[in-house]
């Protein structure tokens, strides 16, 4: 579960507070935070993150105590701050970039046409690769800047914010979720009465479905368990 860059003074957390925060998954994992533990335990190397560039790599290498290296191509390039722009004649309102967007930029509905919030966009290109209808364009913002001369630490902070944010929410949906599911179940399971069954053929059936009914149920709530057990990294 991501946290905040606030209060946190080991080197794992020195190392999550000087990335940029855009989430864009191009070090290699699935998010900043992950990129910093890594980094932290030595799985990964200081060269992998492109939004911050050849000074982002500087303020790693000062926190590790390494070189600096160049940026490694496998990972992309250094390059001005692009937002996504969402042609609106085009757009289909298909939602997969909404669902793509690590820090809810993107706001729509389904067939409805989709608006990127620019202040809110970390140019991550994440939403490029869903959309079915190529709708979707990447524009510089910032000139020749690049780097952290195209970032501040208050757009950082701001997307860390957004992005932890999303991820709650992602969370407590997915247990609402589960919730109108176990209650349906035990809606179902209440309604399949063995005593009603007029032949042993009938019972066998209502059986088979309470099995199944509590079976899913089972596995529900082994996942809640699981969940709850999860330790915060």
């Amino acid at each position: 579960m991501p946290k905040s860059i606030d209060g946190l003074n080991d080197l794992f957390s020195r190392l999550y507070a000087a990335l940029p925060q855009t989430q864009c998954t191009k070090c290699g994992f699935p998010d900043c935070q992950a990129y910093a533990k890594a980094m932290s335990n030595g799985e990964a190397s200081h060269n992998q993150c492109p939004p911050g560039g050849a000074e982002g790599i500087v303020r790693l290498s000062d926190i590790l105590g390494k070189k600096p290296l160049a940026l490694n191509p496998d990972n992309g390039v250094e390059r001005p701050r692009p937002v996504a722009f969402i042609d609106p004649k085009a757009c289909i309102g298909c939602t997969l970039c909404i669902q793509a967007c690590p820090v809810d930029a993107i706001v729509g509905a389904s067939k409805q046409m989709h608006v990127v919030i620019k202040d809110w966009c970390t140019g991550c290109d994440l939403c490029i690769p869903p959309c079915p209808v190529d709708c979707i364009t990447m524009i510089p913002v910032t000139g020749d800047q690049t780097g952290w001369n195209a970032w501040s630490a208050d757009e950082a902070k701001l997307s860390q914010k957004r992005y932890v944010s999303r991820q709650d929410r992602l969370i407590r949906e997915e247990s609402d979720n589960d919730q109108r599911l176990k209650r349906k179940a035990e809606k179902k399971l209440k309604a399949l009465d063995v005593e009603s069954a007029t032949n042993n053929d009938q019972k066998i059936e209502i059986e088979r479905k309470r099995a199944i009914i509590a079976a899913a149920m089972a596995r529900a709530q082994a996942k809640q368990k699981e969940a709850d057990q999860e330790p915060n990294d």
